[in-house]
């Protein structure tokens, strides 16, 4: 999967969060001062070109919607991001977080309940096969 530029993955996370609009509803989604109608349609232009967005036509408008979903597009950039700077490891990447000053006490016992929860799930799951 190819890589968004800065300009594109604004577009896509408004058109992600709007599921479906026209020209104008994701050009409404800007904060001010709002890019150029022409700025916007050539970016996403450039999208369809990709494959990261779809359109149906109504006459001479076109209405968008996505055509991958956030949590892919996110997974296969997480991947490279881990694979990247932390050699592929995932405990490596987790340790960076525990090791700085990123994330305070609370945080980081929300993702201890979180780890855990996945644990007995992996556990159960085993355990009825």
């Amino acid at each position: 999967m190819k890589e968004l530029t800065k300009a594109e993955e604004q577009v896509m996370q408004y058109l992600w969060k709007l599921e479906k609009g026209f020209l104008k509803d994701i050009v409404d989604e800007f904060p001010e001062p709002k890019p150029a109608y022409t700025t916007v349609s050539t970016v996403i232009r450039v999208l369809v070109k990709k494959g990261f967005i779809g359109f149906k036509t109504y006459g001479k408008i076109h209405e968008y919607f996505p055509k991958t979903a956030k949590t892919e597009y996110f997974g296969t950039h997480f991947k490279g991001l881990v694979n990247s700077f932390f050699n592929g490891s995932n405990t490596k990447f987790a340790s960076h977080f525990t090791n700085g000053k990123e994330l305070n006490l609370s945080e980081l016992e929300e993702i201890k309940q979180m780890v855990e929860q996945k644990i007995n799930e992996l556990k159960s799951k085993e355990n009825h096969e």
